[in-house]
């Protein structure tokens, strides 16, 4: 599958090596030159201008955004939506707050672009370990997805299986999960750290 990359930052960067990996073909495009020459050393295929980047994607195209949560991804969806068309999509896989989300996706249908929102945790470590995702989004552009989801994964590996869940559904033991409508992959992922802040809190203090 073709997947779009903006932002090579060392996580972006990792995540395109890891689908690369997958057999997944990857268009990047980073502020920095020297990002995107080297991803396109290792494969990928560098564009130099956001339009660039937009023109060497297939329709419906597939754009992830790995850049900075505020300002720097409000512009980067903006400029998006001013230059791709219905049934295109826009992954948003930083850490943007949900109600921002939910926002985004309502402008978004108004012009058929379909947004969805991965709360992503991996870190540097995810090139080699994969990367758990929390999704939301509309649940058919989702599944049209999920060759990239299932690459940049864990997946369940070696251990074992809980008994009992040999038979339940689903892809939480890979290690991602769809959550629900916009907002819900980026609210999971809030509630999630929260409870790590949380959990270490109440071990420090006993």
């Amino acid at each position: 599958m073709q997947l779009g990359m903006i932002g090579l930052g060392r996580m972006g960067a990792n995540m395109v090596r890891r689908l690369m990996r997958g057999g997944h073909e990857c268009v990047v495009f980073d502020l920095s030159d020297d990002n995107v020459k080297q991803l396109a050393a290792e494969g990928a295929t560098g564009s130099d201008s956001l339009d660039d980047f937009i023109a060497k994607l297939h329709k419906p195209r597939a754009v992830w955004l790995m850049v900075p949560a505020g300002p720097a991804t409000e512009k980067t969806v903006d400029d998006l939506a001013a230059r791709l068309e219905s049934g295109d999509i826009i992954i948003d896989g930083g850490n943007s707050y949900f109600k921002d989300d939910v926002r985004r996706s309502k402008a978004l249908r108004e012009k058929k672009i379909n947004y969805v929102d991965v709360g992503t945790s991996g870190g540097v470590w995810g090139l080699e370990r994969g990367y758990c995702m929390m999704i939301g989004g509309p649940k058919e552009t989702v599944e049209h997805l999920d060759p990239i989801f299932k690459t940049l994964a864990p997946g369940r590996g070696n251990i074992a299986r809980t008994p009992g869940r040999e038979n339940i559904p689903g892809t939480v033991e890979d290690g991602y999960l769809y959550c629900g409508p916009s907002g819900a992959g980026h609210f999971v992922k809030s509630a999630q750290r929260h409870r790590v802040r949380l959990d270490a809190g109440v071990r420090r203090r006993l």
